[in-house]
């Protein structure tokens, strides 16, 4: 070979140098391509607030994901298997209902039962609901410097479970929480915490199934009314006053802040022999009433829409059938959805699935 041949061949190869700087950008690039998708990576970047508070999570369980990689999936409809067993769950608690005299002995004074529960779980029954602000965007809106004049209502308020964080991100020297609740002892706590202060607060005994007002309210007098797994406590019978107390209470335009079990929740399923009161209505352990929704009922019950079963005749058969009676709305359904969440045991390779229903209503 020439001279000239060999210096030519020996300008066409790539520098040793040039060529390690190649094969390590190849090295990052394909480690770049078999990162985890955002829904599967544990980088806290991708841990970030979500915009639409409706839109309940972005960690999306997807065919090929390893179930238990993580301690929750968002949005997981419940498998067959689940289903099947949670029919054959409620078709047994069906078959073996509280008693007569247990209904009554439950239903007849609700509150002494949630007084021996705040009187029984003194040191752990207070829980910061730190989400509520991501939930609810008005509260942001109403705790802001410049918000003006704002009152907030808290049906159910319990220890002070939303009342207090609330007033811990305020801003607004002219807001006012009033946080009601049906036990007494739960009163008496709020009133005893560090941060409780009558200038920005008022916890009182109310009633929200009774026939008056919350202590210190005026009918169209509150902004936003905060009902965060409360409403499950009532009884059916009771839902109708309620949404009629909130509806009385609430300005024109005002906001209510929605919470509570869905049907099909893991906490009903579990229900065991003896706890059935009605159709999706449970008495706990420690003598509380839970009711789990359905959607769309939810909907018919704050538009105002109620169902009444009648009961008649047609020749010589008796049918039953539903006569729908229309009312005038009194609440706009703003927003109402399902949020769906698998929660893994990975330890023990257990799936539990979790439903609760999140929405916001407008009166009319």
């Amino acid at each position: 070979m020439s001279l000239a041949m060999a210096s030519a061949v020996k300008a066409d190869v790539p520098a040793e140098g040039e060529l390690l700087t190649k094969a390590a950008a190849l090295t990052v690039q394909e480690a770049a391509e078999v990162q985890p998708p955002a829904h599967r990576s544990h980088d806290p970047q991708y841990n970030m607030k979500r915009s639409d508070p409706f839109q309940f999570g972005s960690r999306y369980l997807q065919e090929n994901d390893d179930v238990f990689e993580f301690n929750a999936w968002d949005h997981v409809e419940t498998d067959d298997a689940y289903k099947e067993y949670a029919e054959q769950q409620f078709a047994k608690q069906r078959e073996s209902p509280v008693s007569d005299f247990d209904k009554h002995r439950f239903n007849s004074d609700p509150a002494k039962w949630w007084n021996l529960f705040y009187k029984n779980n003194t040191a752990n029954f207070f829980k910061n609901r730190k989400w509520l602000q991501q939930e609810f965007p008005v509260l942001d809106k109403a705790t802001a410097e410049d918000a003006g004049p704002m009152t907030i209502l808290e049906v159910g308020a319990g220890a002070g479970n939303t009342a207090f964080p609330i007033l811990a991100n305020n801003r607004n020297p002219k807001l006012k929480v009033h946080a009601c609740d049906f036990s007494k002892k739960a009163v008496e706590v709020m009133r005893a915490h560090e941060e409780y202060n009558t200038d920005l607060m008022q916890a009182d005994i109310w009633d929200a199934a009774g026939e008056d007002l919350p202590p210190g309210l005026e009918e169209s007098s509150v902004d936003v009314v905060l009902m965060v797994f409360i409403f499950s406590a009532l009884s059916p019978k009771q839902w109708e006053q309620a949404v009629r107390n909130i509806h009385r209470v609430l300005k024109p335009g005002g906001e209510v802040c929605f919470r509570d079990y869905g049907r099909g929740d893991l906490a009903q399923v579990r229900f065991k022999k003896g706890r059935y009161l009605e159709e999706n209505f449970y008495i706990r352990g420690d003598g509380t009433r839970v009711y789990f929704f359905e959607k769309d009922e939810l909907a018919r019950i704050w538009t105002g829409a109620t169902e009444d079963s009648k009961e008649h005749l047609e020749g010589d058969e008796a049918q039953d059938s539903i006569e729908v009676k229309t009312k005038p709305a009194l609440f706009d359904v703003e927003d109402l959805g399902v949020d769906r969440r698998m929660l893994v045991n990975r330890a023990r390779k257990l799936k539990m699935y979790r439903c609760w229903i999140q929405g916001r209503f407008r009166k009319k």
